[in-house]
């Protein structure tokens, strides 16, 4: 009797962790794992080690470990800087132009698609809207200098040969941020719908139907229940692009961007291509990197807390 109950509580011993993570069953889910994980420690863990360059006066011919230290004159460089205050308000003006104008707009998109009852109407126009996500930003600034461009675009000469005036869509500044909002709309609209449509698709259907027997109209189920269904994912990615808000993408202004509007269009991201790229201030640029990051993680961090006392999950 007692060897038969040692039998039973080897046979139900759990096995070593070691055995359930690189199991005959597991290693083919770890190794498609691979691929992200190298990618984040090479590209993001590994560079981070450049972060002391920003207490330096890096020289290349000196070397990494022996150039002199100066501490924080790099950041009190970039704070005294006269420029430093424009490229902060351009900065978080555009950063605000994508949160509060343009992050709604796929979730409008969303909610319009899921009203949608025929599938293949459905199909056509999510494609539709989804391509252009594929376009690089440099066609996308090349089709817009094609149709806009103050002496040869197509709109303008169109205007031009009709009697009507000519507009600078592509050098007064004034119009710089709807042309930004703009080609964000149309590039990524399509593409952020995504997560919103597969939050909508675990709504359980039940609800529609008792909303509808309790004599709930369309717009009564929109309001009381794919809202609600949306506000989890809505508040996780609203935090998540807070952070990024002194990221407000690279190659699109660059390519906007030309003497005539670099006023409203100088933000952190060309002055670093500027001052580190082309001037070889390695230092200095970095420095303003690690500024952004910080800014970016308390802004996160901020936003979470506040997210969590008003009931939400958060990100973390």
């Amino acid at each position: 009797m007692e060897r038969a109950l040692k039998g039973n509580r080897a046979a139900v011993q759990p096995k070593s962790l070691t055995k359930q993570l690189f199991g005959n069953r597991s290693w083919p889910i770890y190794l498609m794992i691979l691929p992200g994980l190298l990618f984040f420690l090479v590209f993001r863990y590994i560079p981070m080690g450049g972060l002391v360059l920003a207490f330096k006066d890096y020289d290349p011919i000196t070397g990494f470990a022996d150039s002199p230290w100066v501490g924080m004159a790099n950041f009190r460089e970039l704070f005294m800087d006269a420029d430093f205050w424009i490229i902060m308000r351009n900065t978080f003006v555009l950063s605000a132009i994508n949160l509060f104008l343009f992050f709604p707009i796929p979730i409008v998109v969303a909610l319009l698609l899921n009203e949608v009852r025929k599938p293949w109407i459905k199909k056509i126009v999510q494609t539709t809207i989804y391509i252009p996500h594929f376009v690089s930003w440099v066609v996308v600034a090349g089709i817009s200098v094609i149709l806009f461009a103050t002496q040869d675009g197509g709109i303008n000469m169109f205007l031009a040969e009709h009697g009507f005036n000519r507009f600078e869509l592509l050098t007064d500044p004034s119009y710089f941020r709807a042309l930004f909002l703009s080609q964000n709309i149309w590039k990524e609209m399509g593409w952020n719908t995504i997560l919103f449509l597969a939050a909508l698709a675990a709504v359980d259907p039940g609800l529609y139907e008792a909303a509808y027997v309790d004599g709930a109209g369309r717009w009564r189920q929109m309001w009381h229940i794919t809202l609600p269904s949306l506000r989890n994912i809505a508040v996780v990615l609203f935090i998540l692009r807070i952070g990024h808000v002194m990221d407000v993408g690279f190659e699109q202004i660059l390519l906007l961007q030309n003497p005539l509007n670099i006023g409203v269009s100088d933000v952190f991201d060309t002055y670093v291509f500027r001052n580190g790229v082309q001037q070889g201030e390695f230092s200095y640029s970095t420095a303003v990197g690690l500024f952004k990051s910080v800014v970016g993680l308390v802004l996160v961090i901020t936003f979470n807390r506040l997210a969590k006392k008003f009931g939400e999950e958060g990100v973390y």
